[in-house]
């Protein structure tokens, strides 16, 4: 689930000016398209810019945008009629049309990050890489590794051991997991964290399967692996 920045001075918001994106699982803020709201922008991972009825506009706010540099990419929604004025003077990543579908969306998105965070990667190797002992789980390849040995995680099952190793010694209740990693409109049960975590733990195995901890009656969080500068330093304290 990305969070992704919607700048448009449209009254209908994102129904109207991307219908589609409305069904996707995505955090969608929306915000003049101003550059002055940037000063305090939000956290997010990806900024689309309504372009369908002011296209100067538009591109004057994209280049100012992207020179200043956002550090996130920039999609551009704009009618058929306006993708012949869209090029690379923009300076931005991608353009849709506002009648795209929900899968196209999703593509365009989840692409379109990809790239923006391999391009970080490029200049910094060790970026998006969480390493605890014996464990690597790298963000960018969406992979996670126990002594050298790759996982055959799921997205979900990836996404689950990557938040609960990115806060370490914190208890989440089923409801909190559930929220972070399925969204706040997945219609299941908590269940569905149990059984992810049952999966999880089987394919970390009999060494590792203790590095998601219960904590009775509250949720689950992660734990040190045994041997870990960090897990060893724990000890020394106690």
């Amino acid at each position: 689930m990305a969070r992704v920045l919607l700048l448009t001075n449209s009254l209908g918001a994102s129904a109207e000016v991307l219908p589609a994106l409305g069904l996707l699982q995505h955090q969608v803020r929306i915000l003049p398209a101003e550059a002055s709201v940037l000063v305090e922008a939000p956290e997010m991972d990806l900024l689309f810019i309504d372009a369908r009825r002011d296209l100067p506009a538009a591109k004057s706010l994209t280049r100012l945008l992207t020179s200043t540099g956002i550090g996130s990419p920039v999609i551009v929604i704009t009618t058929e009629g306006g993708l012949s004025a869209v090029s690379a003077e923009w300076g931005i990543d991608d353009v849709i049309l506002d009648t795209a579908g929900p899968a196209e969306v999703e593509a365009r998105i989840r692409i379109s990050i990809g790239e923006h965070v391999a391009m970080r990667s490029a200049l910094d190797p060790n970026a998006g890489e969480i390493r605890t002992g014996d464990i690597v789980i790298d963000e960018n390849a969406y992979t996670a590794k126990v002594k050298g040995r790759t996982l055959d995680l799921t997205f979900k099952e990836f996404e689950l051991l990557k938040y609960l190793a990115q806060h370490p010694g914190r208890v989440f209740t089923r409801a909190q997991l559930l929220q972070e990693i399925w969204g706040y409109d997945y219609f299941g049960g908590t269940r569905t964290v149990d059984v992810h975590i049952r999966r999880l733990r089987a394919k970390l195995g009999p060494e590792f399967e203790s590095i998601i901890g219960t904590v009775r009656n509250v949720g689950y969080r992660f734990t040190m692996p045994p041997g870990s500068k960090e897990s060893l330093l724990s000890e020394r304290v106690q």
